[in-house]
């Protein structure tokens, strides 16, 4: 039997490897320009190695009724992890992934193909472009988990931005969203806000450490306009190998102060990670 070898290409927006993992025969680790992007188990697409790909699967477990068919919009592809996890867990689950680098998406497609049966499509756009041309009233849950290189774009960070995606979701949907920042929390902070002038309910999913303020790392948003079962993601996330704090309420509201709402004239992208933040250790 061939062991698998690494694939290195140049795409649309950096240098992309696909790497196996020893450990896990169908495993796959997507780097760009050196930075890990995304990790898939073609044999077992529930696994998610990355502790934000954890919690994203959590709250997608709890936004609707197990095993509930929903219309999914990724924004960012990566390798495709969420969407396979949301078709391994929601089968007959519709999903649109709109990711912009066109050559990342071909090369994941080749290497890497969707499960036979998965209803999702691909689609080579801009996020933002892609959701003011989308209908409204149309997913369920949007997963915007979006970098051009190692941070979210301005574009996708104001409230203009914002509304968009709600005007997409249907009643009762969830925005999620994957940002990456670090103590005093400017950025995401300026993103809880932008997401209140929408959003009734919000929730922050953050690692200990990084909301004490002692590393630069991931936080999950949860924004919607019906609450989530906080209960039920608070434990989930306390037990996972690496736990995580679920914000909410008036504990979230002092979280915020005074932060203000993003404009797009106003609008910057998420800190640059410091040396070593993301690296493959």
């Amino acid at each position: 039997m061939n062991e698998p070898v690494p694939v290195a290409r140049s795409v649309d927006h950096g240098f992309a490897k696909l790497m196996p993992d020893v450990d896990r025969e169908r495993a796959w680790l997507l780097t760009l320009d050196g930075a890990p992007q995304s990790y898939v188990d073609l044999d077992d697409p529930m696994h998610l190695e990355f502790e934000y790909a954890r919690r994203l699967g959590h709250v997608l477990d709890v936004v609707a009724e197990p095993g509930a068919a929903l219309d999914v919009l990724h924004l960012g592809g990566g390798a495709l992890t969420m969407p396979r996890y949301v078709a391994a867990t929601r089968p007959g689950a519709r999903q649109d992934v709109v990711e912009a680098d066109r050559g990342l998406l071909e090369l994941v497609s080749e290497h890497l193909p969707l499960p036979e049966g998965a209803r999702v499509a691909l689609h080579a756009s801009d996020a933002r472009a892609w959701l003011e041309n989308g209908p409204s009233d149309s997913a369920d849950v949007i997963v915007a988990d979006v970098f051009g290189g190692s941070r979210v774009p301005a574009h996708l960070t104001s409230v203009d931005y914002v509304r968009e995606a709600a005007r997409v979701l249907r009643d009762g949907g969830f925005y999620l969203a994957n940002l990456p920042d670090a103590a005093p929390f400017a950025f995401l902070r300026s993103q809880l806000a932008t997401l209140a002038t929408v959003f009734e309910e919000l929730v922050l999913i953050a690692e200990p450490g990084v909301l004490r303020g002692r590393r630069f790392g991931n936080a999950v948003l949860v924004a919607g306009h019906e609450p989530v079962d906080v209960g039920v993601l608070a434990r989930l996330m306390a037990a996972d190998a690496f736990p995580a704090r679920v914000e909410h309420g008036a504990a979230l509201r002092d979280f915020i102060g005074d932060a203000r709402a993003v404009r797009d004239e106003d609008a910057v992208p998420s800190p640059e990670p410091p040396d070593g933040a993301f690296g493959i250790g």
